[in-house]
């Protein structure tokens, strides 16, 4: 499935999936599990082993992929479905209509898996490309082909025919691995700002549309 299909059944399980939206109904104790994974075997470590490039870096494809959910989630009250919805029947718990408890948790550690993958050498290039560039459109060209895997089982929905792998791809995985390997050569200065003021972005949108019922 490389688009949407529009069909029936599509609609239905959207349907479902906004219906479930930071429902309790499927919760169970992997939820806590999960989380305790991420901070003691990734953040902690690399807290401890002084790597604050690596984590502004995936601060940033996370703060990234929060304001593009919130979008979504916007889309969906707006204009019937979002561009992609996470079936209840998938997760312990659905944060917003296109993300679930489990797939935040994975986007929460991508960043690290794309800063640590890159040359030492900035400025260097690799086919005429730099190299930064290059590692973002990689990594987005694999997690878009991962997708396409996802949105051909019943945990992951896409309900419009102009939205799949492709739009994605460009859209939206190239933005995230871009925002995390920018940022990773940012001075400290600049990181902070740049990721206070994204954060706080998103933090400001959740506290005003969430009691709104927008998302």
């Amino acid at each position: 499935m490389f688009f949407g299909d529009g069909s029936a059944a599509a609609m239905a399980a959207a349907e479902a999936a906004k219906a479930a939206v930071r429902s309790t109904a499927n919760f169970d104790w992997t939820f806590i599990t999960l989380l305790a994974l991420v901070i003691v075997g990734v953040w902690i470590p690399m807290w401890k082993k002084k790597k604050y490039d690596a984590m502004a870096g995936a601060l940033a494809l996370y703060g990234v992929h929060w304001f593009y959910e919130i979008m979504n989630a916007v889309i969906c009250h707006f204009s019937g479905y979002a561009l992609w919805h996470v079936s209840p029947e998938s997760t312990s718990f659905i944060l917003l209509v296109g993300v679930s408890w489990e797939l935040s948790l994975m986007f929460s550690i991508a960043g690290f898996m794309s800063v640590e993958l890159l040359p030492e050498d900035k400025n260097k290039k690799i086919l005429g490309i730099n190299n930064r560039v290059l590692f973002a459109i990689g990594n987005a060209a694999f997690f878009s082909v991962f997708e396409i895997f996802l949105a051909s089982t019943p945990a992951f929905i896409w309900v419009y025919k102009w939205w799949g792998a492709l739009p994605v791809f460009i859209t939206t995985y190239i933005p995230f691995f871009l925002a995390a390997n920018l940022t990773y050569d940012m001075k400290r200065s600049t990181q902070k700002k740049w990721l206070a003021c994204l954060w706080g972005l998103d933090a400001l949108l959740l506290i005003v549309l969430i009691p709104l019922g927008i998302i």
